[in-house]
């Protein structure tokens, strides 16, 4: 997917408004930050997406909270129209097998300062080249 380089906040203020929102676990901040056709996924999926609106983007949310999963923001780093954002996981099956925490980076596509669409990686150098930015 290319990235679309219609994206207008400046980068700093949406790393850190994304930083925010992901560490805090802030809800409404998240929800804030999403395009009401925000897709999130695998990288190739096979459906292409497996939350298809910023509903249900927010009811996985939701439901990984109430079950405990937590991140700590690693790194956000902007690309043309994405942003890269590294994430250390806790509270997950894929963390408990990893010993406690499970590195995880997501490759988000900026539209309009929301975020469109988001794919989940476990490998930064395969997310970074998704995000154009360097590896």
């Amino acid at each position: 997917m290319a990235a679309d380089t219609s994206a207008t906040q400046e980068p700093a203020a949406l790393t850190e408004r994304v930083r925010f929102a992901l560490e805090s676990g802030d809800l409404d901040a998240i929800r804030n930050l999403l395009d009401p056709g925000a897709r999130w996924g695998a990288p190739d999926g096979p459906n292409d997406a497996d939350c298809h609106n910023r509903d249900q983007v927010m009811a996985w949310w939701t439901s990984a909270r109430a079950a405990g999963a937590r991140a700590l923001v690693t790194e956000v780093t902007a690309g043309a129209g994405t942003l890269l954002v590294g994430l250390e996981v806790t509270g997950t099956p894929a963390a408990h097998e990893a010993g406690g925490t499970a590195r995880r980076w997501q490759v988000l596509t900026v539209r309009d300062d929301r975020i469109a669409d988001i794919r989940g990686f476990d490998d930064r150098t395969a997310a970074a080249a998704r995000a154009g930015v360097p590896a």
